[in-house]
Protein backbone atom coordinates (compact mmCIF):
# COMPACT_ATOMS: atom_id res chain seq x y z
CA UNK A 1 0.00 0.00 0.00
CA UNK A 2 2.97 2.52 0.38
CA UNK A 3 3.58 4.86 2.93
CA UNK A 4 1.06 6.48 4.40
CA UNK A 5 -0.09 3.10 6.68
CA UNK A 6 3.26 3.55 8.10
CA UNK A 7 4.37 6.51 8.53
CA UNK A 8 3.24 7.90 12.32
CA UNK A 9 4.95 8.66 15.72
CA UNK A 10 3.50 8.84 19.28
CA UNK A 11 2.29 12.33 20.21
CA UNK A 12 3.90 13.94 22.81
CA UNK A 13 2.43 12.60 26.17
CA UNK A 14 1.88 16.06 27.27
CA UNK A 15 1.53 19.73 26.05
CA UNK A 16 5.25 20.65 25.65
CA UNK A 17 6.25 24.70 27.30
CA UNK A 18 5.10 27.46 24.70
CA UNK A 19 7.79 28.56 21.71
CA UNK A 20 6.92 31.42 20.19
CA UNK A 21 7.42 31.40 16.35
CA UNK A 22 10.29 33.15 14.32
CA UNK A 23 9.29 34.79 11.49
CA UNK A 24 11.49 37.03 9.46
CA UNK A 25 12.70 40.07 11.09
CA UNK A 26 11.22 43.59 9.65
CA UNK A 27 12.28 47.11 9.62
CA UNK A 28 9.45 49.80 11.24
CA UNK A 29 6.85 50.02 8.59
CA UNK A 30 6.86 46.44 7.12
CA UNK A 31 3.86 44.89 7.03
CA UNK A 32 5.54 41.44 8.83
CA UNK A 33 6.20 41.63 12.25
CA UNK A 34 9.36 40.33 14.57
CA UNK A 35 8.08 37.30 15.92
CA UNK A 36 11.22 36.69 18.03
CA UNK A 37 11.34 35.16 21.70
CA UNK A 38 12.27 38.93 23.11
CA UNK A 39 9.69 40.96 21.64
CA UNK A 40 6.22 40.28 19.41
CA UNK A 41 5.10 43.55 17.14
CA UNK A 42 1.13 44.40 16.51
CA UNK A 43 0.67 40.97 14.51
CA UNK A 44 0.88 38.59 17.64
CA UNK A 45 1.74 35.44 16.86
CA UNK A 46 2.11 32.88 20.17
CA UNK A 47 3.40 29.74 18.81
CA UNK A 48 4.93 26.31 19.77
CA UNK A 49 6.20 23.29 18.34
CA UNK A 50 4.59 22.95 14.70
CA UNK A 51 1.97 20.78 14.70
CA UNK A 52 1.62 20.51 18.38
CA UNK A 53 0.37 23.64 20.17
CA UNK A 54 -1.98 26.50 18.89
CA UNK A 55 -1.09 29.36 16.72
CA UNK A 56 -2.65 32.10 17.64
CA UNK A 57 -2.94 35.70 15.67
CA UNK A 58 -4.80 38.54 17.03
CA UNK A 59 -6.80 40.26 14.75
CA UNK A 60 -8.83 43.03 14.20
CA UNK A 61 -12.23 43.34 12.29
CA UNK A 62 -14.03 40.72 10.41
CA UNK A 63 -13.44 38.83 7.09
CA UNK A 64 -15.78 36.83 4.93
CA UNK A 65 -15.40 32.77 4.22
CA UNK A 66 -15.38 33.10 1.08
CA UNK A 67 -12.68 35.86 0.96
CA UNK A 68 -11.21 33.71 3.28
CA UNK A 69 -11.09 30.49 1.51
CA UNK A 70 -9.96 32.23 -1.56
CA UNK A 71 -6.91 33.79 0.14
CA UNK A 72 -6.06 30.64 1.83
CA UNK A 73 -5.89 29.42 -1.37
CA UNK A 74 -3.17 31.56 -2.82
CA UNK A 75 -1.70 31.09 -0.05
CA UNK A 76 -0.88 27.75 -0.26
CA UNK A 77 0.18 27.67 -3.16
CA UNK A 78 2.63 30.29 -2.98
CA UNK A 79 4.13 28.35 -0.23
CA UNK A 80 4.73 25.37 -2.20
CA UNK A 81 1.48 23.07 -2.27
CA UNK A 82 -0.14 21.56 -5.22
CA UNK A 83 -3.68 20.64 -3.61
CA UNK A 84 -6.12 22.54 -1.23
CA UNK A 85 -9.29 21.32 0.04
CA UNK A 86 -11.54 22.65 2.85
CA UNK A 87 -13.68 20.39 5.13
CA UNK A 88 -15.76 20.97 8.39
CA UNK A 89 -14.31 20.01 12.09
CA UNK A 90 -17.01 17.54 12.27
CA UNK A 91 -15.63 14.19 14.44
CA UNK A 92 -15.04 11.41 11.70
CA UNK A 93 -17.43 8.74 13.45
CA UNK A 94 -16.83 6.77 10.75
CA UNK A 95 -13.50 6.71 10.00
CA UNK A 96 -13.06 5.94 13.79
CA UNK A 97 -14.87 2.90 13.84
CA UNK A 98 -12.85 1.45 10.90
CA UNK A 99 -10.05 2.38 12.61
CA UNK A 100 -10.92 0.54 15.59
CA UNK A 101 -11.49 -2.27 13.95
CA UNK A 102 -8.75 -2.35 12.17
CA UNK A 103 -7.00 -2.92 15.71
CA UNK A 104 -9.46 -4.94 16.66
CA UNK A 105 -8.51 -7.17 14.03
CA UNK A 106 -4.97 -7.35 14.70
CA UNK A 107 -4.03 -5.49 11.39
CA UNK A 108 -2.34 -2.97 12.53
CA UNK A 109 0.40 -5.08 15.08
CA UNK A 110 3.74 -4.20 15.10
CA UNK A 111 2.34 -0.50 15.30
CA UNK A 112 2.54 -0.21 19.42
CA UNK A 113 1.59 3.72 18.97
CA UNK A 114 -1.67 3.16 17.08
CA UNK A 115 -3.86 2.83 19.75
CA UNK A 116 -7.20 3.24 20.46
CA UNK A 117 -7.12 6.29 22.63
CA UNK A 118 -4.73 7.75 19.94
CA UNK A 119 -7.70 6.97 17.35
CA UNK A 120 -10.47 9.06 19.47
CA UNK A 121 -7.92 11.83 20.17
CA UNK A 122 -7.86 12.08 16.25
CA UNK A 123 -10.49 11.76 14.96
CA UNK A 124 -12.27 14.40 17.07
CA UNK A 125 -10.94 17.91 15.68
CA UNK A 126 -12.06 20.04 18.33
CA UNK A 127 -10.00 17.78 20.96
CA UNK A 128 -6.86 18.64 18.80
CA UNK A 129 -7.49 21.98 18.86
CA UNK A 130 -10.92 23.29 20.94
CA UNK A 131 -12.75 25.92 19.24
CA UNK A 132 -11.70 23.93 15.92
CA UNK A 133 -14.16 24.71 13.14
CA UNK A 134 -12.09 23.82 9.58
CA UNK A 135 -9.96 21.61 8.43
CA UNK A 136 -7.31 23.08 5.57
CA UNK A 137 -6.41 19.87 3.88
CA UNK A 138 -2.97 20.27 1.67
CA UNK A 139 -1.61 17.90 -1.13
CA UNK A 140 2.20 18.23 -1.96
CA UNK A 141 2.99 16.29 -4.98
CA UNK A 142 6.45 14.47 -5.21
CA UNK A 143 6.01 11.85 -8.09
CA UNK A 144 9.49 12.33 -9.91
CA UNK A 145 8.41 11.11 -13.03
CA UNK A 146 10.31 8.44 -15.19
CA UNK A 147 12.71 6.64 -13.22
CA UNK A 148 16.07 5.05 -14.63
CA UNK A 149 15.86 1.44 -14.83
CA UNK A 150 17.76 -0.40 -12.16
CA UNK A 151 21.08 -1.69 -12.05
CA UNK A 152 22.41 -4.99 -11.07
CA UNK A 153 23.03 -5.01 -7.52
CA UNK A 154 20.61 -2.38 -6.65
CA UNK A 155 17.72 -2.59 -4.05
CA UNK A 156 14.67 -0.30 -4.46
CA UNK A 157 13.24 2.98 -2.69
CA UNK A 158 10.04 4.14 -2.71
CA UNK A 159 9.43 7.53 -4.74
CA UNK A 160 8.35 9.43 -1.66
CA UNK A 161 11.76 8.97 0.09
CA UNK A 162 13.51 10.08 -2.82
CA UNK A 163 14.57 12.85 -1.32
CA UNK A 164 14.39 15.55 1.93
CA UNK A 165 12.34 14.19 4.51
CA UNK A 166 8.92 15.24 3.90
CA UNK A 167 8.05 15.91 7.69
CA UNK A 168 10.19 18.84 7.53
CA UNK A 169 9.77 20.13 4.18
CA UNK A 170 5.61 19.83 4.58
CA UNK A 171 6.14 21.45 8.60
CA UNK A 172 7.53 24.06 7.19
CA UNK A 173 5.37 25.10 4.25
CA UNK A 174 2.64 24.86 6.69
CA UNK A 175 4.38 26.84 9.35
CA UNK A 176 4.89 29.65 6.43
CA UNK A 177 0.93 29.61 5.40
CA UNK A 178 -0.33 30.05 9.14
CA UNK A 179 2.14 32.83 9.03
CA UNK A 180 1.29 34.68 6.04
CA UNK A 181 -2.12 33.99 6.70
CA UNK A 182 -1.97 35.35 10.35
CA UNK A 183 -0.32 38.71 8.69
CA UNK A 184 -2.24 39.32 5.79
CA UNK A 185 -4.00 41.85 5.72
CA UNK A 186 -7.20 40.97 5.07
CA UNK A 187 -7.13 39.05 8.43
CA UNK A 188 -5.69 42.01 9.99
CA UNK A 189 -9.13 43.49 10.09
CA UNK A 190 -10.38 40.48 11.94
CA UNK A 191 -11.78 40.81 15.51
CA UNK A 192 -11.19 37.38 17.24
CA UNK A 193 -8.34 35.12 17.73
CA UNK A 194 -7.34 33.36 14.86
CA UNK A 195 -5.48 29.84 16.43
CA UNK A 196 -4.52 26.93 14.12
CA UNK A 197 -2.78 23.28 14.63
CA UNK A 198 -0.84 21.65 11.69
CA UNK A 199 -0.45 17.76 11.06
CA UNK A 200 1.27 15.54 8.92
CA UNK A 201 1.36 11.51 9.26
CA UNK A 202 3.45 11.62 12.34
CA UNK A 203 0.46 13.19 14.31
CA UNK A 204 -2.16 11.76 15.86
CA UNK A 205 -4.73 13.17 13.09
CA UNK A 206 -5.95 10.73 10.40
CA UNK A 207 -4.77 12.45 7.63
CA UNK A 208 -6.02 10.55 4.84
CA UNK A 209 -9.48 10.62 6.67
CA UNK A 210 -9.43 14.26 6.89
CA UNK A 211 -8.16 13.97 2.88
CA UNK A 212 -11.11 12.52 1.28
CA UNK A 213 -13.87 14.24 3.38
CA UNK A 214 -12.20 17.97 2.23
CA UNK A 215 -12.46 16.32 -1.93
CA UNK A 216 -8.55 16.53 -2.27
CA UNK A 217 -9.00 12.75 -3.40
CA UNK A 218 -10.98 9.62 -2.88
CA UNK A 219 -9.59 6.12 -1.10
CA UNK A 220 -8.34 3.99 -3.57
CA UNK A 221 -8.41 -0.11 -2.48
CA UNK A 222 -4.86 0.12 -1.63
CA UNK A 223 -5.57 2.81 1.03
CA UNK A 224 -4.39 5.58 -0.32
CA UNK A 225 -5.91 8.87 -1.70
CA UNK A 226 -6.54 8.93 -5.19
CA UNK A 227 -6.59 12.73 -7.43
CA UNK A 228 -7.28 13.24 -10.55
CA UNK A 229 -4.32 15.37 -11.91
CA UNK A 230 -1.59 13.68 -9.29
CA UNK A 231 -2.70 10.38 -8.64
CA UNK A 232 -1.73 9.04 -5.33
CA UNK A 233 1.68 10.73 -5.21
CA UNK A 234 1.00 12.91 -2.77
CA UNK A 235 1.92 13.88 0.70
CA UNK A 236 -0.86 14.95 3.09
CA UNK A 237 -1.08 17.80 5.63
CA UNK A 238 -3.59 18.99 7.63
CA UNK A 239 -4.04 22.79 9.12
CA UNK A 240 -6.83 22.49 11.92
CA UNK A 241 -8.43 26.43 12.23
CA UNK A 242 -10.88 28.07 14.23
CA UNK A 243 -11.50 30.45 11.16
CA UNK A 244 -14.57 29.47 9.78
CA UNK A 245 -14.64 28.54 5.92
CA UNK A 246 -16.36 26.85 3.09
CA UNK A 247 -16.42 23.25 2.75
CA UNK A 248 -15.39 21.80 0.05
CA UNK A 249 -17.79 18.48 -1.18
CA UNK A 250 -16.10 15.38 -1.02
CA UNK A 251 -15.24 13.49 -4.78
CA UNK A 252 -18.02 11.51 -6.05
CA UNK A 253 -15.38 9.27 -8.17
CA UNK A 254 -14.30 5.95 -6.99
CA UNK A 255 -12.43 3.30 -7.89
CA UNK A 256 -15.55 1.40 -9.43
CA UNK A 257 -14.68 -2.29 -10.92
CA UNK A 258 -10.83 -1.84 -10.97
CA UNK A 259 -8.94 -3.41 -8.32
CA UNK A 260 -5.31 -4.30 -9.96
CA UNK A 261 -3.65 -3.10 -6.67
CA UNK A 262 -4.80 -6.28 -4.84
CA UNK A 263 -3.31 -8.99 -7.25
CA UNK A 264 -0.36 -6.77 -7.51
CA UNK A 265 0.72 -6.84 -3.83
CA UNK A 266 2.69 -9.54 -3.73
CA UNK A 267 3.21 -10.06 -0.16
CA UNK A 268 -0.64 -10.21 -0.42
CA UNK A 269 -0.94 -7.40 2.16
CA UNK A 270 -4.70 -6.11 0.71
CA UNK A 271 -6.65 -8.39 2.42
CA UNK A 272 -9.41 -7.03 0.78
CA UNK A 273 -10.46 -4.06 -1.12
CA UNK A 274 -9.88 -0.69 1.32
CA UNK A 275 -8.76 -3.15 3.79
CA UNK A 276 -4.67 -3.23 4.30
CA UNK A 277 -3.06 -5.76 6.79
CA UNK A 278 -0.09 -3.47 8.43
CA UNK A 279 2.23 -7.03 9.10
CA UNK A 280 2.26 -7.66 5.70
CA UNK A 281 2.58 -5.18 3.81
CA UNK A 282 6.78 -4.20 2.86
CA UNK A 283 6.60 -0.81 3.71
CA UNK A 284 6.06 -1.76 7.06
CA UNK A 285 8.71 -4.37 7.32
CA UNK A 286 11.26 -2.57 5.81
CA UNK A 287 10.48 0.99 7.58
CA UNK A 288 8.78 0.04 11.15
CA UNK A 289 9.15 -3.56 11.56
CA UNK A 290 12.88 -3.88 13.33
CA UNK A 291 12.71 -7.68 14.20
CA UNK A 292 13.54 -10.30 11.73
CA UNK A 293 11.31 -10.15 8.56
CA UNK A 294 9.50 -13.03 8.69
CA UNK A 295 10.57 -16.47 6.72
CA UNK A 296 7.22 -16.54 4.39
CA UNK A 297 7.78 -13.07 3.04
CA UNK A 298 11.24 -12.48 2.64
CA UNK A 299 11.19 -13.47 -1.61
CA UNK A 300 8.17 -11.59 -2.23
CA UNK A 301 9.93 -8.95 -1.18
CA UNK A 302 12.22 -8.29 -4.14
CA UNK A 303 14.77 -6.07 -3.93
CA UNK A 304 12.81 -3.14 -2.44
CA UNK A 305 15.00 -1.32 0.75
CA UNK A 306 13.28 1.24 1.92
CA UNK A 307 9.11 0.73 1.42
CA UNK A 308 7.44 -0.26 -1.64
CA UNK A 309 5.45 1.42 -4.75
CA UNK A 310 4.21 -1.21 -6.41
CA UNK A 311 0.30 -0.68 -5.49
CA UNK A 312 0.77 2.62 -6.96
CA UNK A 313 2.73 1.29 -9.86
CA UNK A 314 -0.37 -0.52 -11.20
CA UNK A 315 -3.13 2.05 -10.86
CA UNK A 316 -4.22 3.29 -13.59
CA UNK A 317 -5.08 7.16 -11.94
CA UNK A 318 -1.44 7.27 -11.77
CA UNK A 319 -0.35 6.58 -14.98
CA UNK A 320 -1.01 10.29 -16.35
CA UNK A 321 0.62 11.74 -12.99
CA UNK A 322 2.26 14.82 -13.33
CA UNK A 323 5.60 15.27 -12.13
CA UNK A 324 6.84 17.83 -9.91
CA UNK A 325 9.57 20.13 -10.27
CA UNK A 326 9.93 20.20 -6.29
CA UNK A 327 14.07 19.90 -6.03
CA UNK A 328 13.33 18.48 -2.54
CA UNK A 329 11.87 15.29 -4.18
CA UNK A 330 13.27 13.06 -7.23
CA UNK A 331 17.07 12.87 -5.80
CA UNK A 332 18.37 10.45 -8.94
CA UNK A 333 21.46 8.83 -6.25
CA UNK A 334 18.22 7.84 -3.86
CA UNK A 335 16.73 6.03 -6.99
CA UNK A 336 18.12 2.92 -6.21
CA UNK A 337 20.82 2.00 -3.65
CA UNK A 338 23.95 -0.21 -4.40
CA UNK A 339 23.51 -3.45 -1.99
CA UNK A 340 27.11 -4.19 -1.11
CA UNK A 341 28.03 -0.43 -0.52
CA UNK A 342 24.93 -0.25 1.83
CA UNK A 343 25.70 -2.95 4.32
CA UNK A 344 29.39 -2.19 4.16
CA UNK A 345 28.56 0.91 5.34
CA UNK A 346 29.35 1.92 9.15
CA UNK A 347 27.34 4.53 11.13
CA UNK A 348 29.44 7.59 10.35
CA UNK A 349 28.97 6.67 6.64
CA UNK A 350 25.34 5.89 6.45
CA UNK A 351 24.43 9.08 8.02
CA UNK A 352 26.34 11.01 5.86
CA UNK A 353 24.92 9.14 3.17
CA UNK A 354 21.23 9.68 4.28
CA UNK A 355 20.98 12.70 6.63
CA UNK A 356 18.13 14.48 6.34
CA UNK A 357 16.34 12.07 4.30
CA UNK A 358 13.27 9.59 5.26
CA UNK A 359 15.58 6.11 4.89
CA UNK A 360 16.96 7.36 8.42
CA UNK A 361 13.96 6.31 9.82
CA UNK A 362 14.60 2.71 9.17
CA UNK A 363 17.89 3.34 10.65
CA UNK A 364 21.31 1.63 9.61
CA UNK A 365 20.63 -1.71 11.51
CA UNK A 366 17.64 -1.90 9.15
CA UNK A 367 18.61 -0.95 5.68
CA UNK A 368 21.21 -3.61 5.99
CA UNK A 369 18.68 -6.37 7.27
CA UNK A 370 17.09 -5.41 4.17
CA UNK A 371 19.94 -4.92 1.92
CA UNK A 372 20.77 -8.48 3.19
CA UNK A 373 17.49 -10.14 1.74
CA UNK A 374 17.31 -8.21 -2.17
CA UNK A 375 20.92 -9.70 -2.21
CA UNK A 376 19.52 -13.41 -1.26
CA UNK A 377 16.44 -12.41 -3.84
CA UNK A 378 18.89 -11.57 -6.40
CA UNK A 379 21.52 -14.21 -6.23
CA UNK A 380 24.00 -13.68 -7.73
CA UNK A 381 27.31 -15.01 -6.18
CA UNK A 382 29.48 -11.53 -6.82
CA UNK A 383 27.69 -10.46 -3.62
CA UNK A 384 29.00 -13.75 -1.37
CA UNK A 385 32.19 -11.68 -0.14
CA UNK A 386 29.81 -8.69 1.75
CA UNK A 387 27.83 -11.08 2.76
CA UNK A 388 29.93 -12.96 4.49
CA UNK A 389 31.69 -10.07 6.03
CA UNK A 390 27.89 -9.12 6.90
CA UNK A 391 27.93 -12.67 8.63
CA UNK A 392 30.19 -11.00 11.45
CA UNK A 393 28.12 -8.39 11.95
CA UNK A 394 28.16 -6.95 15.56
CA UNK A 395 24.14 -7.01 15.05
CA UNK A 396 22.72 -10.43 15.04
CA UNK A 397 19.96 -9.17 12.87
CA UNK A 398 22.06 -8.75 10.16
CA UNK A 399 24.38 -11.66 10.77
CA UNK A 400 20.76 -13.53 10.73
CA UNK A 401 19.37 -12.22 7.36
CA UNK A 402 23.18 -12.37 6.46
CA UNK A 403 22.90 -16.22 6.51
CA UNK A 404 19.44 -16.72 4.60
CA UNK A 405 21.35 -14.05 1.64
CA UNK A 406 24.41 -16.90 1.21
CA UNK A 407 22.08 -19.93 2.00
CA UNK A 408 20.05 -18.57 -1.20
CA UNK A 409 23.02 -18.17 -3.56
CA UNK A 410 24.48 -21.62 -2.24
CA UNK A 411 27.98 -22.67 -3.40
CA UNK A 412 31.20 -23.82 -1.99
CA UNK A 413 32.51 -20.69 -0.47
CA UNK A 414 28.99 -19.96 0.98
CA UNK A 415 28.28 -23.15 2.83
CA UNK A 416 31.66 -22.74 4.18
CA UNK A 417 31.59 -19.97 5.47
CA UNK A 418 27.92 -20.94 6.84
CA UNK A 419 29.30 -23.94 8.43
CA UNK A 420 32.13 -21.61 10.17
CA UNK A 421 30.06 -19.17 11.33
CA UNK A 422 27.31 -21.95 13.16
CA UNK A 423 30.74 -23.05 14.88
CA UNK A 424 31.11 -19.59 16.53
CA UNK A 425 27.88 -17.94 16.70
CA UNK A 426 26.31 -17.20 19.89
CA UNK A 427 22.97 -16.19 19.17
CA UNK A 428 20.41 -18.66 18.60
CA UNK A 429 17.80 -16.92 16.60
CA UNK A 430 21.43 -16.42 14.41
CA UNK A 431 22.23 -20.14 14.82
CA UNK A 432 18.50 -21.33 13.82
CA UNK A 433 18.66 -19.12 11.00
CA UNK A 434 22.32 -20.24 9.85
CA UNK A 435 21.01 -23.78 10.06
CA UNK A 436 17.76 -23.16 7.62
CA UNK A 437 20.53 -21.58 5.50
CA UNK A 438 22.36 -24.74 5.08
CA UNK A 439 19.46 -26.79 3.93
CA UNK A 440 18.63 -24.35 1.66
CA UNK A 441 22.02 -24.48 0.20
CA UNK A 442 21.78 -27.79 -0.08
CA UNK A 443 18.45 -27.35 -2.12
CA UNK A 444 20.19 -25.12 -4.32
CA UNK A 445 23.34 -27.17 -5.10
CA UNK A 446 20.79 -30.30 -5.53
CA UNK A 447 18.83 -28.04 -7.92
CA UNK A 448 22.04 -26.95 -9.52
CA UNK A 449 22.89 -30.76 -10.15
CA UNK A 450 19.95 -32.23 -11.40
CA UNK A 451 19.05 -33.51 -14.62
CA UNK A 452 17.10 -31.12 -16.91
Amino acid sequence: MGRRLLRSLPSAAGRPSPRRLQNPARRPGSPVGILSPDRCRPARIHGTIPGREPVSVTQHGDAKPADLRRLIDGLAREVGFDLVAVTDAADFDADRELAMRRIDDGLMDGLPWFTKARVARGTSPDELMPGARSIISLGLNYYPGSTPTPVSGSGLVARYAQGRDYHRVMKRRMRRLVISLAEHPALQQADEELAARWYVDDGPMLDRAAAARAGLGWFGKNGNILNPTYGSWLLLGQVVTNLKLEPDAPLSKTCGQCARCIPACPTEAIVAPYVVDNRRCISYLTIEHKGAIPLELRTAMGTWVFGCDICQEVCPVNRKAKATSDPNFGRRDLTTLDLVELLDMDEAQFRQRFAGTPLMRAKRIGMQRNACVALGNIGDATAEPALRRALASSDALVRGHAAWALGRIGGAEAVTALRIAENVEADEDVRAEIRLALDEADAVAGFRLSPE
